[in-house]
């Protein structure tokens, strides 16, 4: 490996680890908005979104793409359902942050992987491995488990997970760039967020310009939220395998699980404890299938479904 090379991998997993490691934190941000609640900070994400984004596309100068877009009505129908799939993955992540379920929303994060497989097999008649089975089948396990504790389905960790699988699946297709793809998504939620912007003033309720200047900056800031952390993947993904940024995913729903456990302090009952546990061997066991199915470039490989890049894991 060259010098330019071990550089540019250096490069890379700085970014990549910047990437996870901010939406891994990023439930330490949304607290800090109170007291708006979670539509109005879901709004304001998707006005200030398209506006850090599109500066950085005048900077760039990449426009070219918008026209070719346009021209496209399908591929235009698809980004439309990719912006609303993730808008429903934004706001009940928002919500449940601020609401007191960070560790189910890491949970939505962790089993991801194992729904985006499932869907795989049941959308696009992917065959499995027999070690993929077993994984996905330990994830339903688990979700069993912690359904029993809850007293209900996790519907948090489900609502995101199935969501922001849909999300990736519906990219794939669309087959934009991660800037560019959150420049189109951004541009269809644009006028319903600014219009719920404006009735939410209109009623006296918003409280961007009411609660102070910082409070009103730290709104604003949630396009820089949403679009840095995607900025510093783009970065990675050009430089480092796949199979290592398919390691460093795991990284945000670790912070996040730690952030709800030792920061938030979040009950941990045994059987969440047991349904995470059966959550994290089924990981274990597609990471290994994975390692090893790469190790053997000689064989004839089943085609298997990856786990998209979490576009705003939140994010």
């Amino acid at each position: 490996m060259t010098g330019k090379s071990r550089g540019d991998r250096r490069i890379g997993l700085l970014n990549g680890f910047a990437a996870y490691g901010m939406w891994g934190l990023v439930p330490l941000f949304w607290p800090l908005l109170k007291p708006a609640g979670a539509v109005e900070i879901l709004a304001h994400r998707m006005a200030w979104s398209l506006v850090f984004v599109g500066a950085a596309l005048v900077v760039m100068r990449r426009w070219a793409w918008a026209g070719e877009l346009l021209r496209q009505p399908r591929r235009l129908a698809l980004v439309a359902v990719a912006a609303a799939v993730i808008t429903v993955n934004w706001g009940v992540y928002i919500w449940s942050v601020n609401s007191g379920h960070v560790v189910e929303a890491s949970l939505g994060y962790f089993i991801n992987p194992l729904v985006t497989i499932a869907m795989g097999v049941l959308l696009l008649k992917e065959r499995l491995r027999p070690v993929q089975w077993v994984a996905v089948g330990t994830g339903f396990a688990a979700v069993v488990v912690l359904t029993v504790g809850y007293g209900q389905p996790p519907w948090i960790s489900l609502t995101l997970a199935f969501s922001f699988a849909t999300y990736g699946l519906v990219k794939k297709k669309v087959g934009l760039g991660g800037i560019e793809s959150l420049a189109a998504e951004t541009a269809i939620q644009f006028l319903p967020a600014v219009g719920y912007l404006l009735w939410l003033s209109s009623r006296g309720s918003s409280t961007f310009a009411t609660q102070g200047v910082g409070h009103g900056a730290l709104l604003a800031a949630t396009g820089v939220v949403t679009a840095l952390p995607l900025v510093c993947f783009g970065a990675a993904a050009i430089r480092v395998p796949l199979s290592t940024l398919g390691l460093l995913q795991y990284l945000a729903p670790v912070f996040q699980f730690l952030l709800g456990v030792l920061y938030f302090h979040e009950a941990m009952p045994v059987e969440r404890w047991a349904g995470f546990a059966l959550v994290w061997v089924a990981l274990c066991l597609l990471t290994w299938d994975a390692w090893r199915s790469a190790s053997r470039p000689g064989r004839v490989r089943v085609p298997k479904v990856e786990a998209a890049p979490p576009a705003a894991v939140d994010a």
